[in-house]
């Protein structure tokens, strides 16, 4: 089998069906629990669709709601480890805005609105990172118990213990239980399809 040439670049890129799910979803959704209910829906249409894990996210103006990016996993999807939620919604956003502090100036110079980041359960230790250098000033997440991992079989890493703490340290405040049953539900549907082999759980090395 020949070794492929070096690739020069990757790409992540949001299914299809997201543009049926937001069609009628004003881009403006005042009410936090409302936005954590968009999130939750695209989670569990993201694993029924068969991109990736049950997980999706939203980027949106604090003060507004205004909404300025959505992602999904799409790491079954794409062949990419990094293509979670978190990272999808992170890039999308940023490269909306043509930035990559969003919580920094417009390239015009101009201050930027507060944005948060919004995610159907605890960032895993790769998104962790990726939510704290992306800019936003706030995390508003549906839970970060074990619940996750118990239902999903998902590897999530060796979080810290004070992870929000950190956040907060850094001026990122931290949101926690946003329609929390409902996550769960995702979670729990998923597991059934798990244990009917009718997903792929995509924990590296998991075979060995």
């Amino acid at each position: 089998m020949d070794f492929p040439p070096l690739s020069a670049s990757f790409t992540l890129t949001l299914p299809d069906w997201i543009r049926d799910e937001l069609a009628d979803v004003p881009d403006v959704i005042p009410d936090l629990h409302e936005r954590m209910a968009l999130v939750n829906r695209l989670a569990d249409r993201n694993w029924r669709e068969g991109n990736g894990g049950p997980f999706a996210a939203l980027i949106a103006e604090s003060d507004t709601g205004r909404i300025v990016s959505v992602g999904v996993n799409v790491v079954l999807a794409s062949n990419v480890s990094l293509g979670h939620a978190e990272v999808t919604a992170i890039g999308t956003a940023q490269a909306r805005l043509g930035v990559w502090d969003l919580g920094g100036s417009r390239p015009d110079g101009t201050p930027q609105p507060a944005h948060e980041l919004l995610v159907n359960w605890r960032p895993c230790v790769q998104c962790y990172g990726a939510a704290m250098w992306s800019g936003i000033r706030s995390l508003v997440i549906a839970g970060s118990g074990p619940e996750c991992e118990d239902l999903t079989t998902f590897d999530e890493g060796p979080m810290i213990e004070d992870w929000a703490a950190a956040f907060e340290a850094r001026g990122i405040r931290v949101t926690e239980g946003i329609r929390r049953d409902e996550a769960v539900d995702v979670f729990r549907a998923y597991r059934r399809a798990v244990d009917g082999d009718l997903v792929t759980v995509y924990n590296a090395r998991s075979g060995d």
